[in-house]
């Protein structure tokens, strides 16, 4: 009868099935659990047939999951520069999977070998990249440009623009600035209250690890307690156009810069 049908050109049942099969990606799954008996077995005595297995025989204490297992860091040598990882010839330890998908796909690192150390950490001066002065000073720069840092000042008492008033404003939005002569501020003098300068803007210069050197937006809000003369709040004003303050320029580092 299946001679028949298959010289008929139908296909039986099995016959589909067996195609089926054939379509099927077959993939090993490695699944390992160490178990341990709960409840110690009997022993069998000599010459008698083995005891029957009992229903607590069966109970078993979950020792290890291979599947969770935490798998140890691989070192991975960086081919070029990472943000937050290392530059150029370091050999940083990272979990296996973020060196696979972030650093060994894209082609930023290579497995450590000897052929790999030869080609990346033995490097002369006139090859290696550009570096920055940590792993971290160019995911700063990039952070601290993209904003626009509000400077609180008093409405009803006369003040000048000094570096440390830049320093405790990057500080409340999470920049630590140790040192005030890290701040380069423009050469002409900022003084209020003036409410003409209100969310106006000015650029400062911000020197990281004393070597990169970031422009920095900063604009001018007036705060007072008095409820009678404290100006209205505006909502996501951070999202507003900030024009510069009239009569007031770039500081040198920035014009020289851009006079080159």
């Amino acid at each position: 009868m299946l001679k028949n049908l298959l010289n008929t050109g139908i296909k039986s049942p099995a016959q589909h099935l067996l195609l089926a099969a054939n379509n099927f990606n077959a993939q090993q799954i490695r699944t390992t659990f160490i178990l341990k008996r709960k409840y110690p077995m009997l022993l069998n005595k000599k010459n008698l047939p083995p005891r029957p297995l009992r229903a607590r025989d069966y109970v078993y204490d979950l020792i290890e999951d291979t599947n969770v297992k935490k798998h140890p860091d691989v070192e991975v040598i960086l081919t070029s520069y990472v943000s937050g990882i290392g530059k150029k010839g370091d050999i940083v330890k990272v979990s296996p999977s973020y060196a696979y998908n972030k650093l060994l796909l894209p082609g930023l690192a290579a497995y450590v070998t000897p052929q790999t150390v030869e080609k990346y950490v033995n490097l002369d001066d006139s090859v290696k990249e550009e570096t920055y002065s940590s792993p971290f000073a160019l995911r700063t720069m990039n952070m601290i440009q993209n904003k626009v840092f509000s400077i609180v000042m008093n409405q009803t008492h006369p003040w000048v623009i000094e570096p440390w008033h830049i320093r405790v404003s990057l500080r409340k939005a999470g920049f630590n600035i140790l040192h005030d002569s890290s701040i380069e501020l423009p050469k002409e003098k900022i003084t209020g209250p003036d409410l003409t300068i209100q969310n106006k803007g000015f650029s400062v210069v911000v020197t990281i690890n004393n070597t990169e050197k970031v422009e920095v937006k900063c604009k001018i809000h007036h705060w007072t307690r008095d409820p009678d003369i404290k100006l209205p709040y505006v909502f996501e004003h951070y999202k507003l156009p900030v024009e510069p303050i009239p009569g007031v320029g770039k500081p040198e580092s920035l014009t020289n810069t851009i006079d080159k």
